[in-house]
Order: structure tokens, then C-alpha cells, then sequence
């Protein structure tokens, strides 16, 4: 009785390539994700301690005393309500207006298709630094009555949502249109010899089919409108109606400021954003492969 024996199946060779790219990438996340982790480091430890033994040293102990402070001292729950009074209603009226946008874009040809295509993404290309002097001008003499104890645009929630939608529309249109065009145009065919009014095609065909590109749109739009830090800090001067982000020189004293508690203060703001991203985790990532495979 003969015995056979497979051959053994020899490994590949390591590229040196494969083994640089790895590294190269292993060096790269760690890079982005070490002053997150500073951030972590020294938000636990009390600020006597590193005052005394310095930053880079070895903690006798770690607390989340400074979260309760920065929690308790920032009056933080109250700048979290001013933040969604101004996200929750710009992510909709941005959505809403985009999509509008890039359905009458998508599905209909006349001449002027790709200008107006462009004059809405043209915004995108100017810096938002350019418009600081003329758009403050402007929220100063717009008289809105009702919108604050001034009747002004300036230190109003309104404004900031409005800017917020000027400025994310053109991005969202662009996505969307392209998102549209990949849609069957027999669809909208044949609800159109059903005798489907413009606005039923727009909300009742298309506008459903587009909830993965939407639900990506809202994450991004969600993340970037409640961490912006600069046209809050230009257009509200009233310390009560600052957004959350805004709000952290609430930590910082006018003679001393403690690191670690604006450390804790930060990671605390940066909550809510993980949760939008992890509860649209999914439609956001379909979102962003759209159109990657064919068949």
C-alpha cells in the first residue's frame, strides 16, 4: 500500500512594498488619531498633577472629575438645545432645497441646465473668509421683526441657519444630481403617462429612491453644521444664543485657563456627532459606494 503525499503550498514572499504600505498606513492612523488620544489623556488627569509633573509624564491617578466640571461649570446642556435649533432645521432646509435643486437639474433639459448646475456649486469655491465684512454689514441692517429683541439677522438663530444653508445647498445639489441622473428614467416615464403631477414625481418616485445618497448628505451636513466654529463666533455676540462650540470660551477665564477641563469640555461636545455618525453609519457608507460596482 503506497502512501501518497500532497506537495506543500508554499507562502508567497512578503513584498517589501506591501510591508512599507503597511506601515506607512499603521503611521498615518496613528498620527490622526494621537492628539484625539492626548485630548483623552489629559482630560483624565487633575490639573495640580500635571502642573507639577508636566504633560508628558506618567499620571499618579485618572478621574473624570474634569467632565462633571466642564459638564456643571459650561452649562453645557443649554448650548446643546441652541446647537439643534440651529442643525436640525439647516440639515432639512438644505436637504429639501438641494434636492429640489438637482430633481429639476436631473430630469428635465433646457439650455441653461449645467450654468444653473454651476451657479449653485460656484458658491462652494469662494472662501468663506472673503464674505466676513459684507455679510455682517447685511445681518445688521436686514430688520426681521419677531426674530430677536433687535428685529436683526445679527446674534439671531435664524442667520446662522441661513448661512449654513447658502453655503452646504451647492455641495448637496451637486451630489444629488449626479445621484439623480443614475436613476431609470422610465420611471418618471411612465408615472407621466399615468398623468403624475412634476410634484408627485419629485416626492412620491424620486425623492425615495434617493434616501441612501439623502441619509449620507444629513450625516455630513450634521457633523460639519454642528462643529462649525466660525460664522458662530462672527454672527452672535450674545453669550446665551452661542452654539455648543462657541460656547467652550465659556471654560476658559480671563486670567487662567485650565486645559484639561476644555479637554474634557471638547470630548463632551464631540459626542453627539458620534452618535449621528453611528446611527446613519450604514446609509452613510451606501451613500458613499453608490455607483462604485456595475451589475
Amino acid at each position: 500500500m503506497s502512501s501518497t503525499t500532497l506537495p506543500l503550498k508554499r507562502r508567497a514572499p512578503v513584498r517589501p512594498a506591501r510591508v512599507l504600505l503597511h506601515v506607512f498606513l499603521a503611521g498615518t492612523a496613528l498620527a490622526w488619531l494621537a492628539p484625539l488620544l492626548w485630548a483623552i489623556f489629559s482630560a483624565l488627569r487633575p490639573y495640580s498633577e500635571t502642573s507639577a509633573k508636566g504633560y508628558v509624564s506618567w499620571p499618579d491617578k485618572l478621574t473624570f472629575e474634569n467632565f462633571t466640571n466642564a459638564y456643571q461649570q459650561s452649562d453645557m446642556l443649554h448650548y446643546f438645545g441652541n446647537t439643534l435649533v440651529i442643525a436640525i432645521p439647516a440639515v432639512l432646509l438644505t436637504l429639501f432645497l438641494s434636492s429640489c435643486v438637482a430633481f429639476y437639474v436631473a430630469r428635465f433639459d433646457f439650455r441653461l441646465n449645467l450654468a444653473l448646475l454651476l451657479v449653485f456649486t460656484a458658491g462652494n469655491l469662494l472662501p468663506q473668509q472673503v464674505i466676513i465684512t459684507p455679510l455682517y454689514r447685511l445681518y445688521l441692517l436686514t430688520d426681521l421683526p419677531g426674530i430677536t429683541a433687535s428685529g436683526k439677522l445679527y446674534d439671531s438663530a435664524l442667520g446662522l441657519v441661513l448661512i449654513h444653508v447658502a453655503f452646504q445647498s451647492g455641495f448637496c445639489a451637486f451630489v444629488l444630481s449626479n445621484y439623480m441622473r443614475s436613476l431609470p428614467h422610465e420611471l418618471t416615464e411612465a408615472a407621466l403617462v399615468d398623468g403624475a403631477s412634476v410634484w408627485r414625481l419629485y416626492w412620491q418616485i424620486t425623492l425615495p429612491l434617493c434616501k441612501p445618497a439623502m441619509a449620507a448628505l444629513a450625516t455630513l451636513l450634521s457633523i460639519w453644521i454642528y462643529n462649525d466654529f466660525f460664522w458662530a463666533l462672527v454672527l452672535i455676540s450674545t453669550g446665551q444664543n452661542m452654539p455648543i462650540t462657541s460656547a467652550l470660551n465659556n471654560l476658559s477665564g480671563q486670567y487662567f485657563t485650565d486645559p484639561n477641563l476644555v479637554a474634557a469640555g471638547s470630548l463632551l461636545t464631540a459626542i453627539p456627532t458620534l452618535i449621528v455618525y453611528f446611527a446613519l453609519q450604514r446609509q452613510f457608507v451606501s451613500g458613499l459606494t453608490l455607483g462604485s460596482n456595475k451589475g
